[in-house]
């Protein structure tokens, strides 16, 4: 099976940096948080989209 490299390294600091806090969800939202903040970029936040039901048919 083929392996894309990219994908692969996502993967990898994925977890160094989820190891870096024990996998504790929490503590790695705080630093993303953190890291967001010293970045200086703005960052957008859109209001989520509302579904509607639909009726199955047959």
């Amino acid at each position: 099976m083929w392996k894309d490299p990219i994908v692969e390294e996502v993967r990898k600091v994925r977890g160094e940096h989820a190891a870096r806090f024990n996998h504790d969800l929490q503590a790695i939202y705080k630093d993303v948080k953190v890291q967001e903040k010293a970045s200086g970029r703005q960052y957008v936040r859109f209001d989520p989209k509302h579904v509607t039901r639909v009726k199955k048919t047959g």
